[in-house]
C-alpha cells in the first residue's frame, strides 16, 4: 500500500519515547529503550511482538495473523493492502507500546518498604 510505511513512521516517532533503527531482516524497527514494539518491512507488512495471550486475542479478532514466519510464538504480521490495513496496524503498534510502557514502569518503581526483605524479630 504506497505511503503506509511513511505514515506509520511518522505516526510512531509522534509517541513519547519511540525510536526507529534499521531492522536486522530490512525494513524499519521502532523501540521504545531497548524494546522493539514492532518493525515495518516496506509498505507492505507490519510485524509485531506481544504476549502469546494478546497474541490469540488479537489473530481470533481477525486483525492480523500469527507471525508469517514464526507462527508458534507471540509475534503476529498484518499485511497492508488497504487505508483500513494501516490504521489497524498502527492501533496494534499503539497496544505493544503501551504494554511496554506498562512494563516498562512495573520495573522502575522500587519495591514497598519490607518487601522482599527478611522481617527483622
Amino acid at each position: 500500500m504506497a505511503g503506509a510505511q511513511t505514515e506509520i513512521i511518522e505516526t510512531l516517532l509522534a509517541w513519547e519515547g519511540v525510536t526507529q533503527e534499521p531492522h536486522r531482516f530490512g525494513g524499519v524497527e521502532f523501540c521504545l529503550g531497548k524494546r522493539e514494539i514492532g518493525h515495518i518491512h516496506g509498505d507492505w507488512l507490519v510485524d509485531i511482538p506481544f504476549p502469546t495471550k494478546v497474541r490469540d486475542e488479537v489473530v481470533a479478532a481477525d486483525l492480523a495473523a500469527p507471525h508469517h514466519i514464526l507462527p508458534n510464538s507471540g509475534w503476529i504480521s498484518r499485511y497492508l493492502r488497504q487505508p483500513e490495513d494501516v490504521e489497524t496496524a498502527i492501533g496494534l503498534l499503539r497496544r505493544s507500546y503501551e504494554i511496554a510502557l506498562k512494563q516498562r514502569k512495573k520495573r522502575r518503581l522500587p519495591n514497598p518498604p519490607g518487601e522482599n526483605q527478611k522481617e527483622l524479630l
